[in-house]
């Protein structure tokens, strides 16, 4: 049986962190499927369709990668692609207390998956989506933060 991984998360913007963890879960994952969830209380920064596609440029190498997008309940979503774990990336004790409580929940709606927490790579740790964010909204460079480049994409 295939084991497959779903990596959620709203990716605004995807970041070098988070292509380490997809990297990474493919050693121990047959497929890892990046999963770009919708949040209702959130206005994106960059569209959904840009990062997408930027996604998918970043991992055309690696066929066991896919892209989807979603705006249903992550576990259940996981369980209609037929994930068994959701892949989720630490960076410190702040992620493990918010992380905790949605891996409790996802698996109280589908039992049967796991969430496996791979501790982010200590040269990554500094980045997040959201300093990216204010640094890019602020004409800061943002492409070494970035497994693409962004501002090439954004001023065509």
């Amino acid at each position: 049986m295939k084991r497959i991984a779903l990596f959620p998360g709203s990716f605004d913007p995807f970041t070098k962190g988070h292509e380490d963890i997809v990297l990474r879960g493919l050693r121990l994952f047959d497929e890892v499927v990046i999963g770009i969830g919708r949040n209702a209380r959130k206005e994106r920064y960059f569209s959904l369709e840009q990062m997408t596609q930027l996604i998918e440029e970043a991992f055309q190498q690696y066929p066991e990668v896919r892209v989807i997008n979603y705006d249903d309940l992550t576990a259940d979503v996981a369980r209609t692609i037929g994930a068994k774990f959701l892949l989720r990336g630490l960076r410190n004790t702040t992620d493990f207390e918010y992380e905790n409580g949605i891996s409790q929940v996802n698996r109280y709606i589908y039992e049967e998956v796991e969430t496996v927490f791979l501790i982010t790579s200590p040269h990554l740790a500094p980045i997040s989506s959201s300093i990216i964010r204010d640094l890019h909204r602020y004409g800061q460079k943002v492409d070494p933060f970035l497994p693409y480049q962004l501002e090439k994409v954004i001023n065509q």
